[in-house]
Formats: structure tokens, C-alpha cells, sequence
């Protein structure tokens, strides 16, 4: 199949370091990488086309391209770059330098780096605190303080206790590329569980730490996926789920004995594409298991009462086509569901009683708004609801009673909810395009909002304005879309607009704080989010009307945002800038073979683009049940109709695109990108004004964790890479 491709590779003295998505902590000064005479030529060219850019020698670099073709179905599949996806093969990494020396060779000579990097630290080197959980009074929260690169993990004794600092991942690595992520406390507060993560990995190295004497626990832990932790009421254990080559299992570790010797309670028989989630309740009384086919599929509901005289596993919801999220408090078993309510309702079960699905009750019964989720806080149900694509809380009682609600400054989105059911604390964090991550406490006795922490960003919210406008599908449909923007800026058919959106996993786009979005506004563009099907906004109707064999739905809602903008003066396909990660990565490549016309540059971040083939490779089997297989014959039709990597046209004149992924990434794996710039710069029909590039890092991955100076650094590259291609002055 590959026997050794040959590779011409730009000259090494080029670039002589490898960057990857960047040296994050050689932020750039300004233009590093040319003669100075180049350097000065381009000061003098701020507002010069694309056009007048010129691409290193030997940039793009040339791909070996194989004869490999697959037949499936009685279809023939070339796949020219299938050896690309041996990530660590000599020509792989090979390939993957060139790449990165002709990208930084066009990137680093911008004019606009400078002053892009001078704004962003602006906003992006500020306290950044996370929504803290609560434990018998103790407080624990991640916290970055402005002059931080990293985010350290906090605990305070009460809401008004003075922080200590638990651990600090900063002398763990000498370029800070390993980080810590808080997983959860013991129900006593004595011992708290953290993740050591190196890069952008998935997989992590669980800690235990006894909070008392700040010291961990001698537990070593393999690194991997954790899923769910939870401790038994004596804490001598620990329930956890994971994944294994054969699939996800929940395994028992019984402390002070290594964690090869852990137990597998559940999970036998389920293959890769299941995840299973392990939750404890009730200071170690219920074990509940959460199985879902998929992230997508319908899900299954395992009990245990681990005080019982005979704990047995017994199901409560097996073999029901839907989607159930559940939560235990006291006795009663609480459920949000798609269950004949494509809105979503919350259902309640006596695990005291009768528990089949005749029996249960509705604690909250579906409305006109979706329910986005819901959490035990205070004895009382705390229920997330979206409306027109903004969030809303409200408290009902344990019957479903409407106690009222949180209320909140505007529209906006509500991340991480934090509350117990014997608590009557509840932290969330609230933002919007122009408000930055606020954190707040709530009173459940007193109903008293109170302020945690509120970042000292240099924003002025009152300079900006958020519309909400809706538009027409090619089928129809109407599809919301939010335009963010400075004060007093009119349509005038030229104005450089940055459209996004995501549409899929049933996962909402909702109104959040973006550096991005700022800078964009602030240069006098206009940020736009669409809101399409294959997403939450408007209940599980809307995101199967974009899932499996409707996919291309979410495609079609793309561009007629796109043709929205356009028709109403805002802007041109000259002056259109597209950008989306993961599934939006997929959007992106969807839109750039389906559309090139219609946009001038595309940002396609960690994304899938082999849709024939993303199955085989890291999270992919998850994710069949909301894209389909090419293995089963009737959606191997759609796939292969949109996939991206398979609609790629010799002689296309397509847009600019800048690919963005690396090594760290063990969801999506970077494998697509690398396939598909291989591919684009092959095919293409583009000149040196719209290149295809690729941004590729060794560390960074799909789960954050980078330290600020290689957030700051690839928003530089981002918006460097669309300033140029739009002609932002």
C-alpha cells in the first residue's frame, strides 16, 4: 500500500524549530522569521489584498499521493493520503515539519500580529476562575490569577474563607504543558480528586489528596478515561468509569491496594461504541450506572443500594428508545427525559417502591421551552430551560411546584451548575458575548445572588450591541442567529464578518464571552453564531432534524446564515470568514467543498473530515449514533454524499483554509486534518493569496488545559490568518 513517499521539504533553515501550532512561549513581538527588508516592506503594507502575500519557497510542500482505493458497498474510494494517518511514522512526522515551517513562514510575516497579540493579553491575561463545588463547607475551584499561566486548584473553608492553594501544576512541566483539572471531593470534604494532564490529552492521572494535610495519598492510578468518581461511605473506595480496547467498564479500586488490582463491576459485553458513567449518591448509600449508546443513542439506568443486606444491580430503565439524565436525592429517583416529550420533562421514581415506567411520576412536566438540564440543590429541583436559544433557571419543589427563578443580567448561557441536594449553596457561572465568565453564589434559603468572582476584563459591555435575528432554511425552517457587534456600526455590503456555529450533539449555542469575538468587533467586524438544527436549542426535534440522515440540514442552516448576511447588506462572500472546531470542524469542511464560493477564508479546528473512516480511530465509535457508519449500506450513502476528504474537486478554486490540530488531541483524531491538507493542497485550484495551511502542535488537544500564552498565541494566528484574508485594516 505505501512504500516510501517521497516528500519535498522546504529548506530547514527556514524554520529551524518545530512549532506546531506554536513555541507558546515565543508569543510574537511582531514579524520574526524574514529578512529585514522583507520586514520593512511589509510595515509599509497594513491594508494590502491577499494577494500581494507571497509563500515561502517550497510552501506548500509536496504529499507522496498513493494509489490506495477501498471498495465499499460496490463503490470505489480513493484515499491518496490514507498513509497520513500513521501519525508517527518517519514520513508522517516528515511532512508534518514542512507543513509547519511553510505555515509560520506565511503567518509570522503578518503585520498585524503585534498589535492582535497586544489586544488579546488584554483580555485573555485576567483572573479566570472556575464555578466551585461544594463539600461540608469546604469550597473547592481552579483558579489562573492574571500574571499565571496555568490554573491552580483552590479550596476556601466557606463562602467568605481565605483561598489556599492545593496544587500547582506550574513546576510540573518546564513549558507548562501539563495542567490539573478538579474531578470532585468526598462527600466529608477530607479528600479531593484531581487529574494531571499532559497536553490537550483526554486521558489523565487521578491524585487523591487528604485535604487536611495537603499531602496525596499513596494511590497510583493508571492515566486514562475517568468517568464518574465516587466514593463508598467509609471511603475505603472508589467507584470509577473507564475505557478499555474492548469497551467502557466501571471498576472498583479498594484503597491502598494498586490500581491493578481494581475490580470490574460492569460493563462485560459492551462494546466501544457505549459509554457507561458511574455516579454515588446519598454519601455512598446509591450506586447508580449510566449507560448510553453512544453520545447520541438512547440510555439505560442501572440502582444499587450498597447498604442493602444483598446489593443487586436493578434496572430502572432498560430497553426505551430515549435519552434519560439522572440524579438521585433521598429515595427518589429523578430523571430528565426525551421520553414522549421531545422538550424534555423530569420524571420522578420511588426507589422505595414500584419502579417501572408505569409508576413514575412527572416532577416537571414538559412546556413550551426545552429543558436543558436540571440539578438537586437544597431540597429543591433547580431546572435549566432555554428560550430562543438563552438560558432561564427556575426552582420547583419536589412535587414540580414553580417556586420561581434565578434571575440573571441578560441573554446569555449558564455553565457548570453546582449544588447538592442537602445544600442549599449553588454556584454557576453566567457570561455573554460581551460579559466575561461571572461566577455566582445562590441562597437557596435566603434567595440572596451574590457575586464570587467577576474577572477584571477591559470590556464595556454598553459599546456593543447583541441582535437576535432569524432567517429561512432551504427547506424553511426558521433558524435563530445572534450578531455581535460595536455600537454604531451600519450595514454597507463590505463589512468583515465572522460566522460560526456548531449544530450537533444535541449541544446548544448560546450567547458566551469570546476574546475572539471582541477583537473581531473591536476592528470594526461583525460576529455572527448561527443556531442549527443538529443542535439543543429547541429540544431533541431540532437536534435529530440535523443528525444521520439529516445532516445535511445543518449544512443547508449554515449557508443560509450565510446568505442572510449577505442579502441584508452586512457583508460579501469577499469579506466572509467562516471558523468551527470538532463537529464544527466537520461544518467547516462541509461548507468549503459543498459552497467554496460562498466564503473567502475557513478556520476548521480539531475537526472530522473522513466520514468514511472516523469510526475506526480514537472516540469515534461514540459518535455513530449521531453520524451513522459507512459499514451499514443505507448511511454509507449520506456519508460518502457530504464527507468532506471524499468531495474534494481537482481544479476547485477553494477558499483560504487554515487547519488547526496536533498530537494532543486524543478525541478527534488529528488524522483528518493532516489527510485533508495533504488533499486541499494537491487538488485545489488556489494561488498564493488563498493558501491552505495547517497549524500542527505536538501537545495541544481537544481538552484545553494550555497555558494562556498558547491560547493568546493561537487566537494571534487565527485572526492574523483572517485579518489578511478579509482585509481587515
Amino acid at each position: 500500500m505505501l512504500d516510501k513517499p517521497g516528500i519535498a521539504v522546504a529548506d530547514a533553515s527556514a524554520r529551524p524549530e518545530h512549532c506546531g501550532r506554536g513555541v507558546w512561549d515565543r508569543v510574537a513581538q511582531g514579524m520574526t522569521g524574514v529578512g529585514a527588508a522583507l520586514a520593512m516592506l511589509l510595515a509599509t503594507l497594513v491594508a494590502m489584498p491577499a494577494a500581494a502575500q507571497k509563500l515561502p519557497a517550497g510552501c506548500p510542500p509536496k504529499a507522496y499521493r498513493d494509489n490506495v482505493v477501498d471498495v465499499l458497498h460496490g463503490v470505489r474510494i480513493a484515499d491518496p493520503y490514507r498513509w497520513l494517518e500513521k501519525q508517527y511514522s518517519p514520513q508522517t512526522r516528515t511532512w508534518i515539519k514542512a507543513e509547519d515551517r511553510c505555515t509560520y513562514g506565511v503567518l509570522d510575516t503578518l503585520p498585524t500580529r503585534k498589535q492582535l497579540t497586544e489586544q488579546l493579553g488584554k483580555l485573555m491575561r485576567t483572573e479566570d476562575v472556575g464555578v466551585p463545588i461544594e463539600r461540608n463547607h469546604r469550597f473547592f475551584y481552579m483558579k489562573r490569577a492574571p500574571d499565571q499561566s496555568l490554573s491552580l486548584i483552590y479550596m476556601r473553608q466557606g463562602v467568605e474563607g481565605q483561598p489556599v492553594v492545593l496544587v500547582d501544576p506550574r513546576p510540573m512541566s518546564k513549558d507548562h504543558s501539563t495542567s490539573v483539572t478538579l474531578l470532585g471531593a468526598s462527600n466529608d470534604g477530607r479528600y479531593m480528586l484531581y487529574g494531571v494532564r499532559l497536553g490537550g490529552q483526554d486521558q489523565v492521572k487521578l491524585h487523591i489528596m487528604n485535604v487536611d494535610t495537603r499531602r496525596d495519598l499513596h494511590e497510583d492510578f493508571a492515566r486514562r478515561h475517568y468517568f464518574g468518581l465516587g466514593f463508598t461511605r467509609d471511603k475505603k473506595g472508589l467507584y470509577y468509569g473507564t475505557t478499555t480496547r474492548s469497551g467502557p467498564r466501571v471498576m472498583f479500586h479498594r484503597m491502598g491496594t494498586p490500581s491493578s488490582a481494581d475490580r470490574e463491576i460492569f460493563g462485560s459485553g459492551y462494546g466501544r461504541q457505549y459509554l457507561i458513567t458511574p455516579h454515588v449518591y446519598d454519601n455512598g448509600r446509591w450506586l447508580l450506572l449510566h449507560v448510553s449508546r453512544g453520545t447520541s443513542g438512547s440510555s439505560a439506568i442501572y440502582v444499587e443500594d450498597l447498604l442493602a443486606k444483598t446489593p443487586e444491580l436493578q434496572p430502572i430503565v432498560k430497553g426505551i428508545h430515549a435519552f434519560f439524565q439522572p440524579a438521585i436525592a433521598g429515595n427518589t429517583l429523578y430523571m430528565m427525559t426525551d421520553w414522549k416529550a421531545p422538550d424534555h420533562r423530569i420524571v420522578a421514581v420511588n426507589l422505595a417502591g414500584k419502579v417501572a415506567p408505569a409508576d413514575w411520576r412527572d416532577a416537571v412536566p414538559e412546556n413550551a421551552n426545552p429543558i436543558e438540564g436540571f440539578s438537586l440543590a437544597g431540597g429543591k429541583l433547580l431546572v435549566r430551560y432555554l428560550v430562543d436559544a438563552s438560558y432561564r433557571l427556575e426552582i420547583f419543589d419536589p412535587q414540580g411546584k414553580r417556586l420561581g427563578e434565578i434571575p440573571l443580567p441578560g441573554l446569555g448561557t449558564v455553565y457548570g451548575v453546582h449544588s447538592r441536594w442537602g445544600s442549599n449553596d449553588v454556584m454557576f457561572s453566567y457570561q455573554s458575548f460581551a460579559v466575561p465568565s461571572t461566577i455566582y453564589h445562590y441562597d437557596m434559603a435566603t434567595k440572596q445572588l451574590t457575586v464570587l468572582a467577576k474577572p477584571d476584563v477591559p470590556v464595556n459591555p454598553a459599546e456593543f450591541t447583541t441582535r437576535q435575528v432569524w432567517y429561512h432554511s432551504k427547506d424553511g425552517t426558521r433558524v435563530p442567529m445572534f450578531l455581535f457587534y460595536k455600537k454604531g456600526l451600519e450595514p454597507d455590503g463590505h463589512i468583515p464578518v465572522l460566522l460560526t456555529g456548531y449544530g450537533g450533539f444535541d449541544i446548544s449555542s448560546t450567547p458566551s464571552f469570546r476574546a475572539q469575538a471582541i477583537v473581531w468587533a473591536e476592528n470594526g467586524g461583525l460576529f455572527a453564531l448561527a443556531n442549527m438544527r443538529g443542535g439543543g436549542e429547541f429540544g431533541e426535534a431540532w437536534h435529530k432534524a440535523g443528525m444521520l440522515g439529516n445532516k445535511q440540514n445543518v449544512f443547508n442552516d449554515f449557508y443560509g446564515a450565510a446568505d442572510w448576511l449577505i442579502r441584508n447588506h452586512y457583508t460579501n462572500p469577499e469579506k466572509l470568514g467562516i471558523i468551527g472546531m470538532s463537529n464544527g470542524g466537520l461544518l467547516m469542511g462541509a461548507a468549503l467543498t459543498q459552497e467554496p464560493h460562498l466564503f473567502r477564508a475557513v478556520v476548521c479546528m480539531y475537526p472530522l473530515l473522513d466520514m468514511l473512516r472516523y469510526q475506526k480511530f480514537m472516540g469515534g465509535p461514540w459518535w455513530v449514533s449521531e453520524y451513522g457508519t459507512a459499514a451499514n449500506p443505507q448511511q454509507f450513502k449520506y456519508l460518502l454524499k457530504y464527507s468532506p476528504y471524499q468531495n474534494v474537486h481537482r481544479g476547485t478554486h477553494y477558499p483560504a483554509v487554515l487547519f488547526i490540530t496536533g498530537d494532543g488531541d486524543t478525541r478527534v483524531a488529528p488524522l483528518h486534518a493532516r489527510k485533508m491538507t495533504a488533499l486541499l493542497q494537491a487538488d485545489a485550484a488556489n494561488g498564493p493569496d488563498k493558501p491552505i495551511l495547517l497549524l500542527y502542535d505536538t501537545k495541544s488537544g481537544h481538552s484545553g488545559g494550555r497555558p494562556v500564552g498558547k491560547q493568546i498565541l493561537e487566537q494571534v494566528n487565527i485572526l492574523s490568518f483572517l485579518f489578511w484574508q478579509l482585509g481587515v485594516k
